[in-house]
């Protein structure tokens, strides 16, 4: 299947899972997802990343957390930068979710971080997606 975005199709896939109370959610791997499942997980966001392979494919498989086995802790994700509208940020103007409750998920020239390790590393840039 072509997709247009697909950071937006791993998002919605996390969404639509996490809403439906699926343990786990199977999508194709790519090392930004990857990179984006391992932020995920790090935050708290995630139980566990798994790399398979599912024939000549490889696809991450990520384990869903919930709290008391019944609310999801992804309680929201959304894409911010678009490949039809790009959103930049400078290092001093990286947003905050819900006060810092959240954590904006930023690719930089050192690779894709939080929001928080970008402002401790003085670097901007592309603001991929906010998850609360």
């Amino acid at each position: 299947m072509n997709v247009s975005d697909p950071i937006a199709d791993m998002l919605t896939r996390v969404r639509n899972a996490s809403r439906a109370r699926h343990l786990d959610v199977v999508v194709p791997a790519s090392r930004t997802k990857r990179e984006i499942a391992r932020i995920l997980k790090d935050e708290g966001f995630i139980a566990d990343v798994r790399e398979e392979r599912d024939g000549p494919a490889a696809v991450l498989r990520l384990q869903l957390k919930y709290v008391d086995g019944k609310v999801p802790v992804v309680s929201g994700l959304k894409r911010i930068s678009k490949p039809g509208l790009r959103v930049y940020a400078r290092k001093t103007d990286i947003p905050r979710v819900l006060g810092g409750l959240g954590v904006v998920i930023v690719s930089t020239s050192k690779g894709i971080m939080t929001g928080s390790q970008a402002k401790q590393a003085e670097l901007g840039g592309e603001i991929l997606a906010y998850v609360w």
